[in-house]
C-alpha cells in the first residue's frame, strides 16, 4: 500500500510550457514549486501548493511535438464544499484563459463546470464535496 505520506505528481507533456504553467497558476491559484531546463532534453515546471500532497508537472521535450489531449475525458477534478469559493475559482479559470466547455460525460455538468486548457486537457470544478 502506498503510504499517506507519499506525494502524487501528475505529469504530462505540452507544446506550450510557459503558457500552460501560467494558466494553471492563475486559474487554480497554484505556485511554481520548481522548474528545469535542458534536463536530458526536457524543460519543465512543477506547480502546486507546498503543503499539499499532490502537484502537477508539465514538460516539453525539446524538438518534439505532442499535440492535444487524446480525448475529451482526460480530467482533473477538484471538489469544493464552499459554493462561494467555487464561484470565485470558476471566475479565475476564465480570467486565466481556460475555455468553458460542456463535459464529455454530462454528469460533471450537473453540479460543476468544465474548463479546457490550450492543450485540450480539461479541469472540472465540482460544486459539491467529494463523497465515497
Amino acid at each position: 500500500m502506498i503510504p499517506t505520506s507519499a506525494v502524487l505528481r501528475i505529469a504530462r507533456p505540452t507544446d506550450n510550457l510557459k503558457k500552460i504553467t501560467q494558466m494553471y497558476i492563475d486559474g487554480l491559484g497554484f505556485k511554481l514549486l520548481g522548474s528545469f531546463v535542458a534536463h536530458n532534453g526536457f524543460d519543465g515546471s512543477i506547480i502546486g501548493h507546498e503543503r499539499h500532497s499532490y502537484h502537477l508537472e508539465f514538460t516539453h521535450h525539446q524538438g518534439t511535438f505532442v499535440g492535444r489531449a487524446p480525448t475529451q475525458d482526460n480530467l482533473l477534478v477538484f471538489y469544493f464544499s464552499d459554493p462561494h469559493l467555487w464561484s470565485e475559482c470558476c471566475d479565475k479559470m476564465l480570467a486565466a484563459g481556460f475555455e468553458p466547455v460542456n463535459a464529455y460525460n454530462d454528469y460533471w455538468d450537473q453540479l460543476g463546470k468544465t474548463f479546457e486548457d490550450i492543450d485540450g486537457y480539461r479541469v472540472v470544478l465540482q460544486n459539491r464535496e467529494w463523497l465515497v
